[in-house]
C-alpha cells in the first residue's frame, strides 16, 4: 500500500434513511487521499458485499443508526464469506449509534473498530491509516 490509495466502501446497511454522518465519514476520508466509495442509504447486506467485491477495497466502514445492527452485521459478514472476502482480506469498522454492550459481539464478528456518536474524523483517519500501514509492513 505504499503509492496505492486506500480504497474505503462506507455503507449504510438496512432501512436507516439517515445518512449526515457517514457522508461525513467519507468525506474525511476522501480528503485525507483515500479513495472513497459510498453506497448511498437503504443497502441490503448483499448489495455491500457485491460492491465490496466488485471495488476491489481494502476498507469496510458500515454506519448504523437503527438499532438493527445485530441483525444487519451478522448478515454482511456472511455476505461478503460468501463472496471469499474475509477479515484478512479488509478491515471492518462500525459507527453509529451502537450500545456497548454490543461492542464484544461486534468484534468476534470481525470489527476492529467501533465509533460513536462525537468519534473524530481524525480518530477515524488515523485507525485506517494505522492499519493500512501496518498491512504494507506485515506484506513487504
Amino acid at each position: 500500500m505504499t503509492d496505492q490509495k486506500i480504497r474505503v466502501l462506507i455503507a449504510k446497511p438496512g432501512l436507516d434513511g439517515h445518512d449526515r454522518g457517514a457522508k461525513v465519514v467519507a468525506r474525511a476520508l476522501r480528503d485525507a487521499g483515500m479513495e472513497v466509495i459510498y453506497t448511498g442509504i437503504r443497502q441490503t447486506p448483499e448489495m455491500i458485499a457485491e460492491a465490496a467485491l466488485q471495488e476491489d477495497v481494502d476498507v469496510i466502514g458500515l454506519s448504523i443508526l437503527s438499532g438493527a445492527h445485530m441483525e444487519l452485521f451478522p448478515r454482511v459478514i456472511n455476505a461478503l464469506k460468501e463472496r471469499e472476502i474475509g477479515p484478512d482480506d479488509v478491515l471492518l469498522f462500525a459507527g453509529g449509534i451502537i450500545p456497548d454492550d454490543d461492542i464484544p459481539r461486534l468484534k468476534q464478528l470481525g470489527f476492529q473498530a467501533v465509533f460513536g456518536p462525537g468519534t473524530s474524523t481524525e480518530d477515524v483517519i488515523t485507525f485506517v491509516r494505522d492499519w493500512a500501514g501496518a498491512r504494507a509492513i506485515g506484506t513487504a
